[in-house]
């Protein structure tokens, strides 16, 4: 019997109650907020409710994205865009938008992508990979962002997620389902004695990953179910994670709706692709965020964000229903058949791209 060494014993006592850091962090940063932040004179309980209804929307809506593995500001940005005006009676400017998005976003991608990681449901070498190479092209867009004219933006993107529901719908997703790895029956556990299929006791449960001589990996999930594919085909993830490292440096997503599809073509396990690529969004999400709030200073005329001026009345709800969101989303995930992930997602992508021509003809 191994040793796990004291780094491999904190990391498993993190994942085991990472439920615990979770959601203990939208804690903190409500209570931050309420006893710190800058607020209108005049708030009182009536400021901090206005928008309790956000916390329903933003619930559903990160459940939806980290279920798929897109980026929340996907689904955000055209909520408050579109409906948000209809039941507040108001709208927001770019500028609240951006920072709603980022800190909201930033708090849900990085609940899911833990929940993924005890799921034991996401290829960290390839994810690794992915976001050195996705770095110079999200920081290039994200210094676009300070001079793009905002409807050629939009409709770029739109362009670009209509292309990927495009590929989503033709792309061969017959490929193999979990418990097809080998010849073991589906929903083994690998504790319960099979050699055949990894069991890393630094995981949680039945969970391990293993690569064999010839590239072929093997990975088990917490319930036990077992996964094999290749890391092949970087060549074509580079090439659909450049574009869309570009677009998430624009605005905050693009990255994962481009990404998920070039880890599907190249034969990534559906579900693991799509736990892959949360930590891909969460990463390059991060880095976007950093380069909108700093870098305005290093383009002439660009903007910066104040946080003096953000709506932290609306924050404070939609950042606790992010990380509950990203916390369902691995249980969803795991629950639905690649058939209805890949209409679902195509689907998604078409009606987003609908509203982003909208944006870029005026026509809202």
């Amino acid at each position: 019997m191994t040793t796990s060494s004291p780094s491999s014993r904190l990391q498993k006592g993190f994942l085991k109650y990472q439920h615990v850091f979770v959601f203990l962090a939208p804690l903190l940063f409500v209570v931050g907020v309420y006893t710190a932040a800058p607020t209108p004179a005049d708030a009182g309980t009536g400021y901090w409710f206005e928008y309790w209804w956000l916390c329903i929307a933003f619930v559903i809506g990160a459940t939806t994205v980290n279920t798929v593995g897109i980026s929340g500001s996907a689904l955000f940005v055209p909520f408050l865009i579109f409906i948000f005006p209809l039941l507040a009676g108001e709208t927001l400017t770019p500028e609240t938008l951006v920072k709603v998005g980022l800190i909201s976003e930033s708090f849900g991608l990085s609940s899911s992508a833990l929940a993924f990681i005890q799921y034991g449901l996401v290829d960290r070498r390839l994810a690794l990979s992915l976001v050195l190479g996705s770095v110079p092209f999200v920081i290039a867009g994200a210094l676009l962002s300070f001079v793009i004219p905002e409807p050629l933006f939009h409709a770029l993107l739109g362009i670009a997620l209509l292309a990927a529901s495009y590929l989503l719908f033709k792309a061969d997703l017959g490929h193999e389902e979990p418990g097809e790895a080998g010849d073991s029956d589906p929903e083994v556990s690998a504790d319960g004695g099979d050699a055949t299929l990894p069991d890393d006791d630094n995981k949680l449960g039945p969970a391990g990953v293993e690569t064999a001589d010839d590239g072929a990996v093997t990975r088990v999930d917490r319930d036990g179910n077992d996964y094999g594919y290749t890391r092949g085909g970087y060549l074509e993830r580079f090439a659909n994670y450049s574009i869309g490292g570009v677009f998430q440096g624009l605005a905050g997503f693009g990255v994962g709706e481009l990404g998920i599809i070039s880890m599907l073509r190249t034969d990534v396990p559906v579900r693991v692709a799509i736990g892959t690529n949360h930590i891909v969004v969460a990463l390059t999400a991060v880095l976007a965020s950093l380069v909108h709030v700093f870098g305005g200073g290093l383009v002439p005329g660009a903007h910066s964000i104040d946080l003096a001026s953000t709506p932290w009345n609306m924050v404070v709800w939609t950042v606790p229903a992010t990380v509950t969101g990203g916390q369902i989303a691995p249980y969803v995930s795991t629950a639905l058949d690649t058939g209805t992930i890949k209409k679902f997602v195509g689907g998604l992508f078409a009606v987003i791209a609908a509203a982003l021509f909208l944006m870029a003809t005026g026509g809202v």
